[in-house]
């Protein structure tokens, strides 16, 4: 039976949808639930666009065309998984990865390999399901998908840009204005600060010579005892002496 889906890359921005060997495809959930049951299987068949008129279906399983058949055959079927995986109901991934497997080229065809595209294309892509009697179902051909160029190393000046003479004389006066703009104010900052610390230093000496400065004060001389008077003990002053009382009566 051929189905009216269209196998189509996602229309929304993802990572990687298209790259120099790979491509995305939007899974086809619900398009295969009337015509497969429980021991089918869904293969994807990929051809090279102007190759996908000529490619037949394969009568059985042992008849696909393996991957490393791509060059020669310019086409091959890949990614051969349960039909259950497509239900309405199952939970899978939103997105395939075609050409998303770089370790299954060198098996020999004993598995599916989904190995990494040779060149950017374009190629055709459409679902068959497969029973146990042969093809049951397949879907149409999706319209070409051409993948991203790798840069050739060829392409690749690997000498530097050589810049004109007037490009490296301006170049070198902004840098010489730099480095002199630069250094005055590195010089007006300095000059500044040290005009600072001196002026603290000036004022802490002028307050220390007012706060030490002292007057000459002569030494008092020794002023001469008035007449009678005799010497009292140190801090005491001086005082007359008195006569002798009279003897108390016996």
């Amino acid at each position: 039976a051929l189905l009216p889906y269209v196998p189509r890359v996602p229309p929304a921005a993802l990572p990687g949808k298209l790259t120099a060997t790979t491509f995305a495809l939007e899974r086809p959930c619900c398009v295969f639930d009337r015509h497969a049951n429980a021991s089918d299987t869904v293969w994807l068949a990929v051809a090279f666009a102007n190759a996908s008129a000529a490619f037949r279906n394969p009568p059985s399983r042992a008849d696909v065309p393996p991957y490393e058949q791509l060059p020669t055959a310019h086409s091959y079927m890949t990614l051969e998984t349960a039909a259950a995986a497509y239900a309405c109901s199952a939970s899978s991934p939103a997105v395939l990865r075609v050409g998303g497997d770089t370790v299954c080229g060198g098996q020999g065809g004993r598995d599916p390999c989904n190995g990494p595209l040779p060149s950017p294309g374009p190629y055709r892509v459409k679902f068959l399901v497969m029973g146990c009697h042969g093809p049951k179902a397949e879907t149409r051909w999706s319209d070409p998908i051409l993948l991203r160029r790798a840069g050739s190393p060829s392409t690749i000046d690997p000498a530097p840009v050589r810049h004109g003479s007037d490009v490296v004389v301006i170049a070198s006066i902004l840098a010489s204005l730099g480095a002199v703009l630069a250094a005055a104010v590195l010089c007006a900052t300095g000059a500044e600060a040290w005009g600072s610390l001196c002026h603290q230093d000036s004022g802490t000496s002028t307050f220390a010579r007012r706060s030490y400065r002292t007057h000459h004060i002569p030494p008092a001389l020794p002023q001469p005892l008035p007449p009678g008077c005799r010497c009292s003990p140190p801090g005491l002053g001086c005082f007359a002496p008195r006569p002798p009382g009279p003897c108390p009566a016996k």
